[in-house]
């Protein structure tokens, strides 16, 4: 190859390639704020550092636009005090519906409760702490007195349910957010509660892997009648995907919640032979790397062979690489103080009306 066509094909991949901001020093001020250090690395950042503050700079573009937003809640999150910024994102109005493990419902009731959580240590004797009554989640404590008040609790709310038909697990949230903002002294304080208040749905993916599918088995064991039926969770979820003119989701962890949201595209186009092309935008804080095979490392461009992400959306994917108690705290003040508030869809009373919409395009 001549050398004036080298070099200019080598200058026409360094204009693609070195089309980002120079790398410089980040000096920090007194006094800065959260977006400060966020636009800090949107303009000199590398590495995860790069990546959050591209995070939140999608969520931001995603709040403006007409975007349905879902969140994923894996790991311990709410027993770190996370369920507070659930609640202050939704009184926003950035976050349409939740997908959750049970285990973070469960916990999150603790609050309202009054029950308290305290900070421990994880460099301790699980056998003198078995011995105390005191149960530990890393370096988080909580007691035996905690979970058999919170389990009294599920058991009498549950007890009072009336539905004779089966039920999602988002009308069972509902009902259950829907007492503690009733009866109990701090529902402020549980995103459970707030999500009923603001017709937020929350669905949990494998109801019957937490205490609250615990003590529902020991209900029916005692002849309770309640059924809460997992395909009901699919068709509403789905339906709101497909009611949605764009869909997104923040996904902290990983897990079955992620899953949960991601298949339903595939939901529309393999099974209901309704191809809407796959999810509009997707931020994912998670700590699991991809080589392993798991679904919570899968990245989004691994998502778009199976029709779960747009193929054409490839620069609204984001993986943060770290800790979600850092992170997510991190992403959700740069989107308070940036992104405007936004007219709630009350997604929870929508649900009839966009499964009835849903089936009416199934093709028979």
């Amino acid at each position: 190859m001549p050398d004036k066509t080298k070099r200019t094909n080598q200058c026409q991949l360094q204009k693609k390639y070195l089309c980002k901001p120079q790398i410089l020093p980040q000096f920090l001020k007194k006094g800065m704020s959260v977006s400060d250090l966020v636009d800090v690395f949107s303009h000199s950042g590398a590495f995860n550092a790069g990546r959050l503050a591209e995070a939140c700079k999608l969520y931001c573009h995603m709040l403006s636009k007409d975007v349905t937003v879902g969140v994923t809640l894996s790991g311990a999150m709410t027993p770190t005090g996370m369920g507070g910024t659930l609640i202050s994102l939704m009184e926003k109005g950035f976050v349409d519906f939740i997908i959750s493990t049970g285990a973070n419902l469960y916990h999150d009731l603790h609050f309202a409760l009054n029950l308290p959580i305290h900070q421990g240590d994880f460099r301790v004797d699980d056998t003198e702490l078995y011995h105390a009554g005191i149960e530990r989640i890393y370096d988080i404590f909580i007691t035996d007195e905690l979970l058999l008040k919170t389990d009294k609790f599920i058991q009498d709310v549950t007890k009072g349910i009336s539905n004779t038909e089966p039920i999602s697990t988002a009308d069972f949230h509902y009902l259950l957010g829907k007492a503690v903002l009733s009866e109990t002294s701090s529902p402020q304080l549980s995103f459970v509660a707030q999500a009923a208040k603001y017709n937020v749905p929350v669905f949990v993916s494998s109801p019957g892997d937490s205490s609250i599918g615990m003590n529902l088995s020991y209900l029916k064991l005692q002849g309770n009648n309640l059924v809460i039926d997992t395909d009901i969770d699919v068709i509403q979820s789905t339906a709101i995907v497909f009611n949605s003119k764009l869909n997104g989701v923040v996904s902290i962890g990983g897990g079955s919640p992620k899953n949960f949201y991601m298949q339903t595209q595939p939901t529309l186009a393999q099974i209901l032979d309704i191809n809407k092309g796959g999810h509009d935008y997707f931020i994912q804080i998670t700590t699991d790397a991809p080589q392993w095979g798991g679904l919570s490392g899968a990245t989004p461009t691994e998502a778009i062979s199976w029709g779960k992400m747009r193929i054409e959306e490839i620069k609204n994917h984001v993986v943060v690489y770290c800790d979600a108690t850092i992170a997510t705290p991190i992403l959700a003040s740069y989107a308070l103080s940036k992104a405007k508030a936004r007219k709630k869809k009350h997604l929870y009373k929508q649900l009839p009306q966009y499964v009835n919409e849903l089936k009416k395009h199934i093709k028979k």
